[in-house]
């Protein structure tokens, strides 16, 4: 039996949030999508959904205390951090046992929930600032956490970097303060001893799934570090982690909804599952003896999309860069799938999935009047669209042309159909694209039609 390898243990001291967006549930979501193990003490309980907090229950510091013993003891945690802490109490009781077991602790200061709550007592501002701050190894305040905790009005960048001097006076070895909550370019802060402060620059997002943000940034940056990365290093990668939780937010609930920590888990999920399904369909293009037959001059390519929440450009699309073309009586594609290997295709396709999300594939082949009577005989829906009559201005716009006949052809069928066609234009082929809910039904769709193109050649080669 081989060894199992050892897996970093994460720690997060902070509330449980019930509808699911921030606290220790965006934590464990976020630790899990690192690769590390998650551990949790809960500090309190609040009641809670997308449009507020209606109910807050603090846990006894000495249970507190008692959940980071129970893990640190048994597994050996050396990175934590803390999110809501409520209280003077459950401050002092943490940053104690912070201190006692040595733990590397990125500490978020929670103090308004983004509904604008209260997660931290007033008083318990000077307890975190004397306590906590002192046995911290990074803190991550937003800008009104900075000027809460510095007494400053921070409005600029030179107001940031003076904040940033005083908080590492409070004695945190590294300090990241967020500058999301300035006007313009958001950019995030690092300050450390000795060193110039870096700045991580990033474009503003318009979502309504923001909570969590705060979060799942901290507990990004604590999962790094446990997985060895250096400071600077952890810092850039919890950004980027926090904008695709951002983009790929959740639409849930009548406010402000959650951002998505496990999204790039199931980005990769997704990924393998239609690279998968492209492979399978060129294996069977390839294996088919009546494919060759359906590759128009400019050759074929087959491509499908990620599903439609992750779908934001070509780039999305995995098809075959350099096409598959006719090579020996086989269709033979050029190279192995990838994402963003086909542009023509995976147009279509994005131009489908707006009216049929679960429309995810296409595969061009070549148009004849013959290949339509045989789409009507296997039973396939069909529509066009006429290229002659394609405005100047969609001519003249990059990528504009196969958008735009798409739409058309779907508004004169009334919906999507399995095969979109149109007979040519001036210096442009003729040609018919085969959609299928993903690349293996396409590619069955296609071997159908070859095969039958071949009984109807045989047979009018034996009638002649």
């Amino acid at each position: 039996m081989t060894k199992m390898q050892k897996i970093p243990v994460v720690l997060t001291i902070a509330g449980s949030d019930s509808g699911g967006g921030a606290g220790i549930q965006a934590d464990l979501k976020t630790f899990a999508s690192f690769g590390v193990h998650g551990t949790s003490a809960i500090t309190a309980v609040t009641a809670q959904d997308t449009t507020g907090v209606s109910g807050i229950h603090e846990i006894p510091p000495a249970m507190v205390r008692a959940q980071i013993e129970a893990v640190v003891k048994d597994m050996g945690v050396k990175f934590a951090k803390t999110g809501m802490l409520s209280s003077s109490p459950i401050i002092s009781e943490v940053s104690k046992a912070i201190d006692e077991f040595g733990l590397n602790a990125v500490v978020d200061p929670v103090m308004v929930a983004k509904s604008g709550a209260p997660l931290l007592r007033q008083e318990a501002v000077s307890s975190l600032k004397e306590e906590l701050i002192p046995v911290a190894h990074l803190i991550t305040p937003n800008i009104e956490e900075a000027s809460a905790l510095t007494k400053m009005g921070i409005s600029s960048m030179d107001d940031v970097l003076r904040a940033g001097e005083l908080l590492l006076d409070m004695g945190a070895r590294y300090v990241v303060i967020k500058g999301g909550h300035l006007p313009g370019e958001p950019v995030d802060t690092l300050f450390s001893r000795g060193r110039a402060p870096v700045h991580y620059r990033g474009d503003r997002i318009q979502s309504k799934a923001t909570h969590g943000t705060g979060c799942t940034f901290s507990a990004a940056i604590a999962s790094c570090l446990a997985l060895g990365r250096p400071v600077e290093e952890a810092v850039g990668a919890a950004k980027q982690f926090v904008r695709n939780a951002i983009l790929h937010g959740l639409e849930v609930g009548r406010g402000v909804g959650p951002v998505n920590p496990i999204s790039s888990l199931e980005i990769d999920a997704e990924k393998f599952r239609v690279i998968s399904s492209v492979s399978d369909a060129l294996c069977l293009l390839e294996s088919s003896e009546f494919a060759p037959l359906l590759s128009p001059e400019c050759q074929i390519n087959l491509a499908m999309s990620l599903p439609m929440r992750y779908a934001s450009g070509v780039e999305s699309v995995c098809g075959v860069p350099g096409r598959i073309s006719n090579s020996g009586g086989r269709l033979k594609p050029a190279s192995c799938p990838a994402f963003g290997g086909s542009r023509h295709v995976a147009r279509a396709i994005l131009s489908v999935m707006r009216h049929d999300p679960d429309t995810r594939s296409a595969m061009n082949i070549r148009y004849s009047e013959e290949m339509l009577r045989i789409i009507d005989d296997l039973g396939y829906s069909h529509a066009s669209y006429d290229r002659t009559k394609e405005p100047e201005e969609v001519k003249a716009a990059e990528g504009a042309s196969i958008p735009w006949g798409i739409e058309e052809a779907i508004r004169a069928y009334g919906g999507v159909p399995d095969v979109v066609y149109h007979t040519g234009d001036w210096g442009k082929e003729p040609m018919m694209l085969v959609f299928g809910k993903d690349a293996v039904e396409v590619a069955m769709k296609a071997i159908r039609i070859a095969r039958r193109l071949a009984e109807v050649a045989n047979l009018g080669t034996s009638s002649g």
